[in-house]
């Protein structure tokens, strides 16, 4: 499942300009709000079934309720015909 998305090779580092290879994929955000234990054991899950590494998860975050917080993946995919 995890095969058909593109490792994020820091993009944040280069200007984001409208090459090719840019226009062949989609951008993908998943976020994830709860309980920071909620939070951990959903990652951990997503983990297990082959969807993300742990590590491709941003760290915990504040979320608009004060009692959660939330983590994010983006993800790239290429673009099918």
């Amino acid at each position: 499942m995890s095969q058909e998305f593109l490792p994020d090779d820091n993009e944040s580092d280069r200007p984001n300009d409208d090459s090719a290879a840019e226009s062949e994929q989609d951008v993908l955000c998943v976020t994830i709000t709860g309980s920071p234990q909620a939070v951990r054991e959903t990652i951990l899950t997503l983990y297990r079934l082959g969807f993300a590494e742990v590590g491709d998860w941003s760290q915990l975050q504040r979320a608009a309720n004060p009692k959660q917080v939330m983590s994010v993946l983006i993800r790239r995919r290429k673009r099918k015909a």
